[in-house]
């Protein structure tokens, strides 16, 4: 049995869509209302990473689980790791982040996940880490101003980020759930080339064979328009972030995922070209 987290989130959703026809899988939700499942009949389990006996219970008979989690401020991590440790899980694949290997990236992010790595290290478990850059899904933000303005605002509209497909990672963490291996495996995974914000406009423009104008934000203007969606200490940290993506230090493409694969990682425009209908 293959236990899935994150299945409401856009690498968990994927893995769940390549497993799910072929393989026992079961999936950890707070909300199963909030599910939406290809394929055949997937095993669902109700529990929070803080509801430690909900969590033994959904761990019962699962030897691989994919761990994803996203609030620094809580030890869910750590959580899981203790349910999981108890019910007998012997390899977790962690969907961590790129930053954590690269020593002058200190943001309140990287440091959890680093925290978040060593925790598994040391929990006795074979593990897997996915380290990605950046998703191209976060082009989805711009979806809204895309529609109704023909608009992009972004920081940093000439710096480089060699972002990653969504797909891309979610086959990585397929095969690291279902091969033999992968234990013991750090993967860095980017796309085939760094684009800009505005190389990314382009490319949606071009898919949806209409104008996009960009605007770029400010600091300030970005601080503001995260604030409304992240705490303080988010919001410095994704500032960090994309301050160092503006110095250029988010620019080197990785081969691993051509490595494991035989394939090129996908680049932006056929992510814009797969997703076009959510920007219309």
């Amino acid at each position: 049995m293959i236990l899935l987290t994150g299945v409401t989130g856009t690498v968990g959703r994927e893995v769940a869509r390549l497993l799910t026809p072929t393989r026992p899988v079961r999936v950890l939700a707070r909300d199963p209302a909030r599910l939406s499942l290809p394929g055949r009949d997937v095993e669902v389990a109700t529990a929070a990473y803080a509801d430690h006996d909900a969590l033994l219970r959904a761990l019962e008979g699962v030897r691989t689980a994919f761990l994803v989690t996203n609030d620094p401020t809580q030890p869910d991590d750590s959580r899981f790791l203790a349910a999981a440790k108890a019910t007998g899980v012997r390899h977790v694949v962690k969907l961590s982040a790129y930053a954590v290997g690269e020593e002058d990236a200190d943001d309140l992010i990287t440091r959890w996940q680093r925290t978040n790595e060593e925790l598994i290290r040391r929990s006795g478990l074979d593990w897997t880490f996915l380290r990605p850059r950046a998703f191209m899904s976060n082009a989805l933000a711009w979806a809204p101003s895309i529609r109704a303005e023909g608009v992009v605002r972004s920081l940093n509209l000439s710096a480089g980020n060699a972002c990653v497909n969504p797909h891309d990672i979610a086959e990585i963490a397929a095969r690291a759930l279902t091969e033999p291996g992968h234990a013991g495996r750090i993967y860095p995974l980017t796309g085939p080339e760094a684009v800009t914000p505005g190389e990314q406009a382009a490319h949606l423009a071009a898919v949806l064979q209409r104008p996009i104008h960009v605007q770029e934000l400010t600091t300030a203007q970005a601080a503001a328009q995260w604030s409304r969606r992240y705490p303080a200490p988010v919001v410095e940290a994704l500032l960090q972030s994309a301050a160092r993506q503006a110095r250029g230090l988010k620019t080197t493409v990785d081969p691993t995922y051509e490595q494991i694969t035989g394939l090129r990682a996908r680049p932006f425009r056929t992510w814009a070209a797969d997703h076009a209908t959510a920007f219309t």
